[in-house]
């Protein structure tokens, strides 16, 4: 089906076209965009809002990260209901209103909400896509879409602290808000114009809530789905207790200035973009499972060292190249990680990808908003919480992984 019928749906035996995998991690790209490009702004945010305070910018990352997680829960069984065209057109216009709600309130409690509410709609950036994907390829070749589109999507964390730190030497937070109001309009733009629906009248699901709430049940008791969502959701929780801990431990510990953060930012998201694309073509050659548990073996180690050097001190203040060295390891290894496990938690999931999907992004920030939490709470200073928070969400990986495979050795479910 030509982009010219944008409103008939696409054939599941048909892949998805450059333009549209480029639109669809740009769309997706919204998450990250709205979280990393106002981190060089904390201390203007917390100085501009009445109500605010020290510290309070982190609180207003954990509204947005709270409110992705409620919002997927919903959007999934709508995308199933309703196609992903609707639901996704209708997520970005929320998107885009409470962001320009955000750039012109001057309470600080009236911010976090409209974040909140941001957040309900920018989650449809987050599940549909992902349901887009699996509704036109599934195994190897969904492993390499999903790849091709995690590149895309990677691009927004190189480009937003960048595109935070020059938006602020012309002009102030404020407009950063508003840039993300105009991308989520030219993202519906794009959808309109170009994207046709993926997923068959035929196949569509009830909306009941009876059956939701089942659907929901039968897929965490799915075990396939169960442990590979669980290693995705704790590789998200890596990266958000790097991006919850990034303001404090760059600016505050290592003095890195507005523009050394942004380049810090994008060289680590370079290296999460290069394990992605060299995933993809991996997964011709080896398993999803054994790319997925190399990088795990990967992670333990990078983040074993990285524990040990910030607690002795030597990562940290005095050695700030080692410490972005260390967490440039780690991301790296959750390029290969992220993909494969999405992919394999939707193996038996094609009939409600959507609800699937939305399982998966509710877990992963629902459980990845506790980031910020523990990082917070982690006494030491220095690179200790960042080291610690990344740590965790690694170990937990493993323990996933660790039942993963025994199960799969049990016979319950296959490697």
């Amino acid at each position: 089906m030509t982009s010219s019928h944008p409103t008939t749906s696409l054939s599941s035996g048909n892949s998805l076209t450059l333009w549209r995998i480029v639109l669809l991690g740009l769309i997706t790209g919204i998450g990250p965009l709205a979280t990393d490009m106002y981190l060089p702004a904390f201390p203007q945010v917390e100085h501009d809002l009445v109500g605010g305070g020290p510290g309070s910018a982190q609180f207003t990352l954990a509204a947005w990260f709270m409110g992705l997680a409620l919002g997927q829960f919903s959007q999934g069984p709508l995308s199933d209901r309703f196609g992903r065209r609707a639901p996704l057109i209708t997520g970005l216009a929320v998107f885009s209103v409470a962001s320009a709600g955000c750039a012109v309130v001057q309470n600080y409690h009236l911010f976090c909400l409209l974040r909140f509410i941001g957040a309900i709609g920018g989650s449809a950036s987050a599940v549909i896509p992902r349901a887009i994907v699996r509704d036109v390829a599934t195994g190897k070749a969904g492993a390499r879409l999903m790849s091709q589109l995690t590149l895309v999507f990677g691009v927004m964390p190189v480009l937003a602290p960048s595109l935070g730190s020059i938006i602020l030497k012309f002009g102030d937070w404020r407009w950063i808000f508003w840039t993300g109001c105009l991308y989520g309009l030219v993202g519906i733009a794009g959808i309109v114009s170009s994207l046709p629906d993926t997923l068959d009248e035929s196949k569509r699901t009830s909306l009941s809530p009876l059956r939701i709430a089942g659907r929901y049940l039968t897929i965490l008791q799915e075990p396939v789905f169960r442990y590979n969502a669980l290693i995705a959701t704790f590789s998200t929780f890596v990266m958000f207790s790097y991006l919850s801990s990034a303001p404090v431990l760059f600016e505050q510990v290592l003095h890195f200035s507005a523009s050394q953060f942004g380049l810090f930012f994008g060289v680590n998201a370079a290296a999460f973009i290069l394990g992605t694309q060299i995933n993809g073509r991996l997964v011709h050659k080896f398993t999803m499972s054994f790319l997925l548990q190399t990088a795990l073996a990967w992670a333990v180690v990078s983040g074993a060292v990285f524990t040990v050097l910030a607690l002795t001190g030597f990562a940290g203040e005095h050695h700030a190249l080692l410490t972005c060295a260390l967490i440039t390891s780690i991301t790296g290894a959750l390029g290969f990680i992220g993909p494969n496990a999405t992919v394999m938690s939707f193996y038996h999931h094609g009939q409600h990808a959507g609800s699937a999907s939305a399982m998966l992004g509710t877990l992963q920030f629902g459980i990845g908003s506790m980031s910020s939490v523990l990082v917070a709470m982690v006494p030491g200073g220095g690179a200790i919480p960042t080291a610690i928070g990344m740590m965790t969400g690694i170990v937990a990986m493993g323990l996933a992984d660790l039942m993963r495979r025994r199960f799969a050795r049990a016979g319950h479910i296959s490697e």
